[in-house]
């Protein structure tokens, strides 16, 4: 059967095209690991599909949920807004990649300790978000629940439950495990 004119038959629609693919370096957890991806590709897809790194999960795919929450050089981001041919030499680090060997990162201990997961689908977001805050609220940046005297003397950005809970808003808990993550991150907070 001939085609129309100007139209593409099924079987050449699903050969990619080099010009749509890039190859580009993401540094993973410290390790560097070279793809050559569609440029559609998001980081969460790259993460998953490509690495075989799961923790991040693919919720709400609009950037929502929060269950998808890695650090990108060291900052909070939605990995599923993110295009990962956009992130050349970027440092990402997942959950995967917060332990010290065998050791947790004091997030993920705090967590287990306070019992901050029900069904653990977000809780890999929820930690990663957390340890972005941390450091967020360190480094003196405000939120909307940030007093202003707070910040007058400069320093970091002090943590208290609503402070707590301002700042993580972003990553949904469908079990509500909300208090226990709010008490998981307060231990952790200086």
């Amino acid at each position: 059967m001939d085609a129309t004119p100007g139209t593409v038959d099924a079987e050449e629609a699903h050969v990619p095209n080099p010009a749509d693919r890039s190859t580009l370096t993401l540094y993973v957890n410290g390790t560097a690991r070279t793809l050559t991806l569609d440029h559609r590709t998001t980081l969460l897809d790259a993460l998953r599909e490509h690495l075989g790194l799961t923790g991040a999960k693919k919720g709400c795919d609009h950037g929502q949920c929060g269950a998808c929450t890695v650090l990108v050089d060291g900052r909070r981001a939605n990995s599923c807004l993110l295009l990962a041919v956009s992130h050349e030499d970027a440092h990402v680090t997942t959950v995967e990649g917060l332990a010290e060997g065998d050791r947790l990162h004091p997030l993920q201990t705090a967590f287990l300790e306070r019992d901050a997961l029900q069904c653990g689908y977000c809780t890999p977001g929820q930690i990663c978000s957390a340890v972005g805050m941390l450091r967020e609220a360190e480094d003196g940046f405000p939120s909307h629940a940030t007093p202003r005297r707070a910040l007058a003397g400069g320093g970091p950005a002090p943590l208290g439950a609503d402070e707590i809970r301002e700042r993580m808003s972003g990553n949904l808990c469908r079990c509500g495990a909300y208090p226990h993550i709010v008490d998981a991150i307060e231990d952790v907070a200086p």
